[in-house]
């Protein structure tokens, strides 16, 4: 019998998309030869997966996981074709898996994820789980990215609208804060703040320069074109950078649950009242699909095709 290498077996899987050891397994009945492993896998119904690899999955969901104490959380966003596959028990627990294994696996990027062995069933990869699901659900199926923050303080996640969006923030605490149920309410209500605020940085140190400068670019322009004396447009731009300051920063958006505070100063009260010590480290916010070209379906050309 052939010797199965592991180059051998990638190569299967790329050609294919079927799971890891499947690929093994069909190339073992084959004995080495290539093409009998794909008619092999074909016949099984197992390279499926090809056939979508080139579809675009831009649905899907964002999904999360903390652990029991808040001290590791993992979001993750997976893809799917439809959003009607989005919204199925089997998709969506597919997803849950994936965000369990970043937070227990801690991979360091997309590539490793797919490598490694699943938690829960250490006999198959996360990207035979791909592989299956695609077969399973029927569409195309990929994990498309992820974050994970581990701490000595407190995480919290929120996933909002059925997965549309999902968001993961570090608040830094020490001894008194994590025991507090008022520093973890005040790490949830953060996530919510960010699902709904759409910040762009904790704070203004954090800012992307070349963003704040594009934006002093423009409303100098603006203040130029409404008219306004050269020479007092430098302080019409301070004083408006001051309020986009407090539209992109976090710790300076007013609370959306009382607008009379700025997140920093209710971190302020939660640290006081808990006799804490608190800061807020970093967030992660995902929006499903933001950036995929989503598929464009013409019905006209479609039956324009079929017609030649």
């Amino acid at each position: 019998m052939a010797a199965i290498t592991s180059a051998m077996v990638k190569e299967l899987r790329e050609r294919t998309s079927a799971g890891m050891m499947d690929c093994k397994k069909a190339l073992v009945e084959s004995d080495g030869d290539m093409d009998k492993a794909i008619e092999w896998l074909r016949e099984k119904g197992l390279s499926q997966a090809a056939k979508k690899a080139s579809r675009i999955a831009a649905e899907g969901v964002v999904a999360q996981y903390t652990n029991e104490d808040s001290t590791i959380g993992a979001i993750v966003e997976v893809n799917c074709e439809t959003d009607f596959v989005a919204k199925t028990d089997n998709f969506i627990g597919f997803a849950n898996k994936v965000a369990k294994q970043v937070a227990l696996a801690n991979p360091a990027d997309v590539d490793a994820l797919m490598a490694q062995a699943f938690v829960d069933d250490n006999s198959k990869t996360i990207s035979d789980l791909v592989s299956d699901a695609t077969v399973a659900i029927g569409e195309k199926i990929s994990v498309r990215r992820f974050s994970r923050y581990e701490t000595t303080g407190v995480v919290s996640t929120y996933i909002h609208l059925g997965g549309k969006v999902g968001v993961m923030v570090e608040v830094a605490a020490d001894a008194a804060g994590r025991a507090s149920e008022d520093v973890k309410t005040f790490a949830h209500d953060l996530a919510l703040q960010i699902a709904a605020a759409k910040p762009e940085a904790v704070r203004r140190e954090e800012v992307d320069v070349e963003k704040l400068e594009k934006e002093k670019e423009i409303l100098r322009a603006q203040a130029l074109n409404e008219g306004k004396p050269e020479k007092i447009v430098d302080r019409m731009v301070e004083g408006r950078i001051e309020k986009y300051y407090k539209e992109v920063c976090l710790l300076e958006q007013p609370f959306v649950k009382d607008p009379d505070k700025n997140i920093k100063g209710l971190m302020g009260e939660i640290a006081k009242a808990a006799g804490a010590e608190l800061d807020v480290v970093k967030f992660s916010r995902f929006e499903r699909g933001e950036g995929i070209e989503k598929r464009k379906d013409d019905l006209a050309a479609e039956i324009a095709a079929m017609q030649k």
